[in-house]
């Protein structure tokens, strides 16, 4: 089948209590990783691409990838832009046949907020493409996107609806807690979702769907392991998986996933490289990175999405 927009999908996993996952990708054995993982547990997939990646790998080879992707595959694949800081990128990522793009406004006012993604929508939607917005600031660093804990907001559900119904955006991103990156919270502390903001925007615009950003987990034992084999991770504590589960039965029908995949990959390499240290052929290391990035994968579409078995 060919790509496919998130409309479906969201509408399924809206009805059945569970969300799809939003995979960042950076390169092939990234890719060939997620979706080995998502046609083994015949889940729909979403294949996001960055600011950043589209720098480090060209989407035209992100795009083409993806597109090899869908061919070998019988599972739903969507093509997704994440944090889309401009029109031009939006309309550019439009014009190369991604399926949905993000328009990443939240830095501006709540107005200049709503016209910049009025604009993003109607040039998407003419092209029959999706948008997903974001309001509320999540704290946090992660490629182009770096904001300071003091700077961070929760979204505020009274302006959910008037947004929605100005912009026709078709997912919104909100800020009830997450944070980019790896790096989220100290030890001792106790990480908490505010599902009161998440039911209280929900009443506003039922029906519709959420996104959550900024939900790795920080798996400790890829921390463990990096650090084993010649890293340096300071201790960090993730969003427990049991609350990400909790609010894919609520309204979020997409949560992103990306540093999990990063450091399964990077603690993957570095064991190799220990166990190895003769090797130099990159697809001995790259191919215990794409197995490593797989399994977690498959975690993650069982425990935490629930989305396996929903293609």
């Amino acid at each position: 089948m060919p790509l496919v927009t998130s409309t479906d999908m969201f509408k399924k996993a809206y009805e059945g209590g569970y969300a799809i996952g939003a995979f960042n990708v950076n390169n092939m054995e990234i890719i060939q990783g997620i979706v080995e993982a998502a046609n083994q547990e015949k889940a729909p997939l979403i294949l996001q691409v960055s600011a950043g990646a589209r720098k480090y790998a060209n989407p035209t080879y992100l795009r083409k990838m993806v597109e090899a992707a869908v061919i070998e595959s019988d599972i739903p694949i969507c093509l997704h832009l994440d944090h889309g800081d401009s029109f031009e990128l939006c309309k550019d990522s439009i014009d190369g046949g991604f399926t949905s793009v993000m328009i990443d406004a939240s830095h501006h006012s709540f107005n200049e907020n709503i016209k910049i993604t009025k604009e993003v929508v109607k040039y998407a939607h003419d092209k029959g493409v999706v948008v997903e917005a974001e309001l509320g600031r999540l704290a946090g660093i992660e490629d182009a996107v770096n904001v300071a804990e003091k700077d961070a907001a929760y979204t505020d559900p009274d302006q959910v609806e008037e947004f929605v119904s100005k912009t026709g955006v078709d997912s919104l991103a909100i800020a009830i807690g997450t944070s980019h990156g790896a790096y989220k919270f100290k030890p001792g502390t106790k990480p908490q979702l505010r599902f009161d903001i998440l039911e209280e925007v929900a009443k506003r615009i039922p029906g519709f769907p959420i996104v959550l950003h900024g939900a790795s987990s920080v798996p400790q034992q890829f921390v463990e392991k990096i650090n084993k084999y010649g890293g340096q991770m300071p201790n960090a504590i993730g969003i427990p998986e049991e609350m990400l589960r909790q609010a894919a039965t609520m309204a979020v029908c997409k949560i992103n996933i990306d540093s999990d995949l990063r450091m399964a990959c990077t603690a993957a390499v570095r064991e190799h490289f220990a166990l190895n240290p003769s090797h130099f052929d990159p697809r001995q290391y790259l191919g215990d990175a794409r197995t490593a990035i797989r399994e977690i994968v498959r975690h993650k579409l069982i425990n935490v999405l629930g989305c396996a078995g929903k293609a």
